[in-house]
């Protein structure tokens, strides 16, 4: 039984392997820059849209709807980042049912990939918004004390990220081999619509945790509204 598609080795010269890793997450790159591409290159402003517009604008909306309920005022500034990452989640786990396929979340080295995209998008986000001097100032919060913590916090989140998706992609891979090892029939389909729908949550929650840090990042000062200074005696 194999655990990760890492151990699939479709080529290998030394030390160089190119496993089922790294093959299937370029080609579900490929798809997505020919998919968006294909979509977005007849784009209409009237009433006449295309299905695909359709489909492209529901996505694109709800995604933006979930980044602004999460706190980002502005989820048009951060649509692109935590866009991809959603579709290539949920992708990964949608093209489960082509034959042959194994979903790259299922690997380590993609997760922590996924994680560690997250870990440099934050501080760069939070920078943006907040300057060098005042997002360095929030590791500060609310004493000093709190330094070496909000420090390990930064990569102890990061770790949880990337072994939480790897963790869920992979166990809903493994119940799938066991059940068609025992059952070879009925109970691996139900298993894998259940993989499909595993996979679109694990998509949704990755993208919202890096939605939150990033809000978490972002959050300036607000001024707290001052009392007027005029009054009736």
């Amino acid at each position: 039984m194999r655990l990760s598609p890492d151990d699939i080795i479709f080529w290998q010269y030394g030390f160089i392997k190119l496993n089922a890793t790294i093959a299937f997450t370029w080609g579900l790159m490929l798809l997505l820059a020919i998919g968006s591409t294909v979509i977005t290159r007849h784009l209409s402003t009237g009433l006449t849209r295309s299905r695909w517009q359709n489909l492209l604008e529901i996505i694109v909306t709800a995604i933006e709807n979930q980044i602004e309920e999460v706190g980002l005022s502005q989820p048009r500034k951060y649509l692109s980042f935590l866009g991809t990452i959603f579709l290539f989640v949920a992708i990964a786990s949608l093209c489960t049912i082509i034959p042959g396929y194994e979903p790259p979340t299922g690997s380590l080295s993609t997760t922590v990939a996924l994680a560690l995209c997250v870990f440099v998008a934050v501080p760069l986000f939070g920078i943006e918004e907040q300057g060098v001097g005042g997002y360095l100032e929030s590791y500060l919060k609310p004493t000093v004390i709190m330094l070496p913590f909000n420090i390990i916090s930064e990569f102890s989140r990061t770790l949880a990220l990337a072994v939480r998706l790897f963790g869920n992609m992979m166990s809903g891979a493994m119940i799938v081999a066991i059940l068609l090892t025992i059952t070879p029939f009925i109970f691996p389909i139900v298993m894998s619509l259940l993989g499909l729908l595993t996979g679109m949550v694990q998509a949704y929650i990755f993208s919202i945790l890096a939605t939150v840090y990033i809000a978490a990042a972002t959050q300036t000062r607000r001024r707290e509204p001052q009392p007027e200074s005029g009054g009736k005696e």
